[in-house]
């Protein structure tokens, strides 16, 4: 699926539930919640937090964590109405001039 209908596929979700109520400060808090829950699922993949008392969370559910990050970020967008894939594309020009493979 291109970005481009996911995003599309996003701005209907939220339209059908009435979630565009929320300011993109909500969003982004909520953005950074899951980000922390990913952030957790690494501390234990690097061993960081093994002994500290704190309940591994399981792994099975990372990419599920990964997939609400992502989720929220496109909400991000659209309602900062930012076309994604556009920007996107744009970025990755300039960054490949940017850092060219040779240096």
């Amino acid at each position: 699926m291109e970005l481009h209908k996911i995003q599309e596929e996003v701005f209907d979700f939220l339209n059908e539930r009435g979630w565009f109520k929320y300011s993109a400060n909500d969003v982004l808090i909520h953005l950074y919640e899951e980000l922390s829950e990913i952030g957790k699922h690494l501390l234990f993949k690097s061993k960081y937090k093994e002994e500290s008392g704190h309940s591994k969370p399981a792994e099975e559910d990372l990419p599920r964590e990964f997939a609400q990050a992502f989720s929220l970020f496109l909400q991000l967008c659209i309602l900062q109405e930012i076309d994604l894939e556009e920007a996107w594309k744009e970025e990755i020009k300039i960054m490949k001039e940017r850092f060219p493979i040779d240096k």
